[in-house]
């Protein structure tokens, strides 16, 4: 709900539900949700496949974004979606869009392969953060992030293994060289759940005996127990690029301008002299165009070094919006 210090938060809300879709309708109903995000004035992206659905909504209300919900509901088939919450002082989509894929979080399977079954929801293989919680801090754990490596750059929780992913279709080659016991009990977790309810399938599929998963990953975790167990911050898929102890948008990190990363490493552009940020991994490049505010100018100065531009115009930056009270 909007506060006196920031009289517009706008309502963001993380969800995904496997249910099956059947082929033949998946892109006309991805055309129905689409037009219905737009109808109701709601920006997001939201992933639909055979399996399921996955996304972020953002409305300027909860109402609004849960009225979305109960016709999505109604339309697919869903039992009652329960999302993570967290909110912004702007919008952190440009647009409502809709797009249909092979699965809604890729693990990677071959054509005419089944995607792999999640775990019926709410199993004894989900544990509440409370639960969750108790295990890191009473019992001998391997604690297992399968999110990708710049996620874990920014924010883990405290002696997890990062197994430097560079996309979660990875994770199934990382379980084969790993050195983690087949016996060992290992949580493992990801941003909002949805990766995995595929990971833990996985994992005992190749024979690892005593997995769990923290229901609700690190967005539902840091809801309840902030500043506890998860240290730094947490990568999300949007204009805020990440959200800190309090699920409140990043005042660290802003998004790279050449691989979309976050950033944190300030630089003054070569071309046209403007003060940015980029990722660690870009700043440390040898090429020089990756020392510039934006591809338009990485482009230019490659063609010119030595011809100077004038200030660019970054596109949408989360950060422009922070104080517009209403769409513009």
């Amino acid at each position: 709900m909007p506060d006196c210090q920031n009289p517009v938060n706008f309502q963001i809300a993380a969800f995904y539900q496997f249910s099956q879709v059947p082929t033949k309708n998946v892109g006309m109903l991805a055309e129905q949700i689409e037009k219905l995000g737009q109808s109701m004035d709601l920006r997001g992206l939201v992933i639909l496949a055979d399996e399921g659905i996955n996304g972020t909504v953002s409305g300027r209300t909860q109402n609004e974004v849960s009225r979305f919900f109960l016709e999505l509901e109604s339309l697919l088939g869903l039992t009652a979606i329960t999302p993570k919450w967290s909110e912004a002082p702007a919008w952190p989509f440009r647009k409502f869009k809709v797009r249909v894929r092979r699965e809604i979080v890729t693990l990677g399977f071959a054509e005419g392969e089944l995607p792999v079954q999640p775990l019926p929801p709410k199993s004894d293989r989900h544990l509440a953060p409370q639960e969750w919680n108790r295990c890191l801090q009473e019992e001998e754990v391997v604690v297992l992030d399968t999110r990708n490596w710049y996620e874990t750059r920014i924010g883990k929780f405290k002696s997890a293994v990062d197994p430097k992913l560079d996309e979660f279709r990875e994770f199934e080659d990382y379980l084969d060289s790993c050195d983690i016991l087949k016996d060992r009990k290992v949580l493992i977790y990801c941003t909002g759940g949805i990766r995995c309810e595929k990971a833990i399938v996985e994992m005992e599929n190749k024979g690892f005996q005593n997995v769990f998963q923290l229901d609700g990953g690190i967005l539902g975790y840091l809801a309840e127990f902030p500043n506890d167990q998860f240290d730094g911050e947490c990568f999300v898929f949007d204009q805020r690029v990440a959200v800190d102890q309090k699920l409140q948008p990043t005042v660290i990190y802003k998004m790279c301008p050449h691989c979309g990363q976050p950033a944190d490493q300030p630089l003054t552009c070569l071309r046209c002299d403007s003060n940015t940020v980029v990722c660690p991994t870009c700043a440390g490049h040898e090429d020089l165009r990756f020392r510039t505010c934006s591809k338009n100018c990485a482009h230019h100065y490659g063609r010119a070094p030595g011809k100077k531009g004038r200030s660019q115009d970054q596109g949408f930056r989360f950060e422009a919006r922070r104080a517009k009270t209403s769409d513009s």
